[in-house]
């Protein structure tokens, strides 16, 4: 749907969806429902068209992680139709309910309930409907693949049910939060695969990303970048650039953009105007001169969020032995399939926007902050968009593409270059982690001290059952533009708390999985990492280590998840390569939904885990990133996936969690432990250099 609604109106909203039942005709500001609101009707998230199919609603967005399929599945199953008559409409602030950002694998435990309710909440009203027609029980009819049946053996269709309109006001009734669910033993299209519904729109080229995105008259925009991070504009000569033909210039405070028929053109004025810039830029640290120490030594640990149990001072004194380590983790990007990209577009004082972010309500409010206008004139549209991975929670190419649009008085396409997605998007935060541990004679983990600087708090916490413990996530001063990245810190976290157990265990003169087991309290995690361990082979595997082959471990929880993995490793130290040759890995996240598209997330979750732990890393000097291309940086490439071997644990005994990210955090030590299994070195930094073997 290409132009944009202006009222939220019955013949509007028919324009959008086509005839049927709308659920609740007396709410039409129901139309775009704000979270904030409460009674939320039905109508929020569901229509029915005449031809029996049903409309679902949702303001998520579909970025590779699978949230299409999921939720269709879930109106499905509680309307008790096929799949296959769900037509899912996602992120457009003009159709669906506020449903926050695409983040945090909330979807799965949170927008899919949700739905269920809607739908669930949909299905009581349309049996109540057919039983006051028939004037029977409704709790004696049965609905099955969108048909009602009653003892008698009438049947009507969701389909003929839409059509009764004379009916449809008594149908004015939100979602109910307590409506009873299908149990998860009675699952028939929830916890089966489901293919992406427009899986083939993707394989045959039909599907717009938001960099396809074309309108009549449109112009391509560019915009002046800063030379560094953290540079301003003192001055600039426009004459030139103004004077090609075609060619529109706009300047908004320390906006300057440009937009012509072709990018070739616009490249044009923007190379006219950069070689006139005056700009003011100020020192910053290197990549190559310790970064994690600047954070170290810029950190506000005033500020430091705090969790503490017992005395952990007490008990490393007592300790019989105490080990202090330090960890690093580098910037590095999310380096997206697709850049960021946007499409703006104004009809008089109201604008529409096609782009490539999680947020489309977030996107709206900072389009209506950054241009002036009131929310309710920015319309946002984002299309399923190549990737994200957490790297796409602003909008910058939608606000750049507004202005130019604004100016130009004709629609702009703003898509970025690889090298500015490298550049100016925020990167994943680096790190730098201080461990203290206290053993006992007998090999008894009993304090504990973790302190993490600049990565977040996602996975502070340990996971393992130690009496004395102290862990803090400070923030620190970045030097770079950095942000949100799939499981957050959770991967610098868990990182060096499970490299740092393997050193514990090493001191303790115990297995790692010995040692991490006789730890752990949290029977969930230890349910994959005792099944990781066997399908892997673990005790077996771990005598046959040599100085060339290593095997290694590692665990940890986040998002109500939990994931194990053994990892083999083989080394050539005279070279100083370390190749990964497989990777077994345990997820369990609860009841799963759909199992193929788990898998997926796993595997996809093992091959990014590969890149942060052995090869990806930004490099700057003075605010300026100095590979900001894929043959400078470099991310997995086929010859380096190695045997990927994934178990899902399900779990049906309490609610589903996301499956997006968790998987990724445990990759990264267990290959640096198996590294030390084979060599006796230890790498203490991500990624992993093997030039450290070469040395040893």
């Amino acid at each position: 749907m290409d132009e944009p609604l202006t009222a939220l109106d019955r013949r509007a909203f028919l324009q959008a969806l086509g005839s049927g039942l709308l659920i609740t005709v007396t709410a039409p500001e129901a139309w775009a429902q704000r979270r904030e609101g409460s009674g939320m009707p039905v109508s929020s998230r569901l229509f029915l068209n005449e031809d029996g199919t049903i409309t679902a609603l949702s303001g998520k967005v579909e970025e590779g992680q699978g949230p299409r399929a999921e939720l269709t599945q879930a109106a499905a199953e509680e309307l008790r139709v096929p799949v296959e008559r769900v037509r899912l409409v996602m992120a457009d602030t003009d159709l669906v309910p506020d449903d926050g950002i695409t983040a945090g694998s909330r979807t799965t435990p949170r927008n899919v309930p949700e739905m269920r309710q809607a739908a669930a909440t949909a299905r009581e009203l349309l049996t109540a409907l057919a039983a006051r027609q028939w004037k029977v029980d409704a709790a004696t009819l049965e609905v099955r693949d969108g048909v009602i049946t009653s003892p008698a053996g009438w049947t009507m269709t969701y389909a003929e049910l839409a059509k009764a309109a004379d009916e449809v006001a008594t149908l004015d009734q939100p979602i109910r939060p307590d409506v009873a669910l299908t149990p998860v033993r009675g699952w028939k299209t929830l916890g089966v695969s489901v293919a992406r519904p427009n899986a083939r729109d993707l394989v045959t080229g039909t599907h717009r990303f938001p960099s396809d995105v074309v309108r009549p008259g449109m112009l391509y925009g560019k915009v002046l970048r800063l030379p560094a991070y953290g540079a301003t504009l003192e001055s600039i000569d426009l004459s030139a650039a103004k004077a090609l033909e075609d060619v529109v210039v706009a300047r908004e405070g320390a906006f300057v953009g440009f937009a012509a028929p072709s990018s070739h053109r616009a490249t044009q004025a923007l190379e006219a105007a950069a070689g006139t810039a005056s700009w003011k830029t100020s020192p910053r640290p290197a990549s190559n001169e310790n970064v994690c120490e600047h954070l170290g030594t810029h950190a506000r640990r005033n500020e430091a969020r705090t969790e503490e149990k017992g005395s952990v001072e007490k008990a490393l004194q007592q300790a019989n032995r105490v080990l202090k380590e330090a960890y690093r983790v580098a910037y590095i990007q999310h380096a997206p399939m697709e850049p960021r990209a946007a499409v703006a577009e104004w009809n008089g004082d109201r604008l529409t926007v096609w782009a490539g972010c999680d947020g489309p309500f977030r996107a709206q409010q900072a389009l209506a902050e950054g241009l002036g206008i009131p929310r309710e004139r920015v319309r946002v549209i984002v299309p399923d968009m190549g990737g994200g991975f957490g790297g796409k929670h602003t909008a910058e190419a939608a606000l750049e593409a507004a202005h130019l649009a604004r100016a130009a008085g004709k629609p702009v396409s703003v898509r970025w270059t690889r090298e500015e997605e490298f550049t100016w998007a925020y990167c994943r935060p680096a790190a730098l982690i201080e461990c203290r541990g206290g053993l006992t004679a007998a090999g008894t983990l009993v304090a504990w001290e973790f302190t993490s600087i600049n990565p977040g708090g996602a996975a502070l916490s340990t996971p393992y059952a130690i009496p004395n413990l102290r862990v803090s996530s400070v923030s620190s001063d970045s030097p770079v533009l950095q942000g949100s990245y799939r499981c957050l810190g959770a991967t610098a976290n868990n990182f060096a708390r499970e490299s740092f157990m393997d050193e514990l265990a090493a001191a303790a003169g115990v297995d790692p999985l010995e040692f991490r087991l006789a730890h752990l309290e949290n029977q969930r995690l230890r349910a994959v990492l005792e099944r990781a361990a066997k399908e892997f082979g673990w005790t077996a595997r771990r005598t046959q280590v040599t100085p060339e082959r290593g095997v290694g471990l590692a665990c940890g929880t986040e998002k109500d998840s939990v994931v194990a993995a053994c990892v083999e490793v083989r080394l050539d130290r005279s070279k100083g390569d370390i190749k990964v040759t497989e990777i077994c890995e345990a997820f369990e996240c609860g009841p799963i939904l759909n199992p193929a598209n788990l898998l997926s997330q796993v595997q996809g979750c093992i091959v990014m885990a590969l890149g942060g732990a052995l090869t990806e890393e930004l490099e700057f000097k003075d605010g300026k990133i100095l590979n900001p291309r894929f043959s400078r940086y470099r991310v997995p490439r086929f010859r380096d996936v190695p045997r990927i071997d994934v178990h899902l644990v399900e779990n049906r005994g309490i609610p589903p969690a996301g499956g997006g990210e968790t998987p990724i955090i445990a990759a990264a030590p267990a290959i640096g432990n198996a590294v030390f299994a084979a060599t006796g070195v230890r790498l203490r930094s991500m990624p992993l250099r093997g030039d450290a073997l070469r040395k040893a």
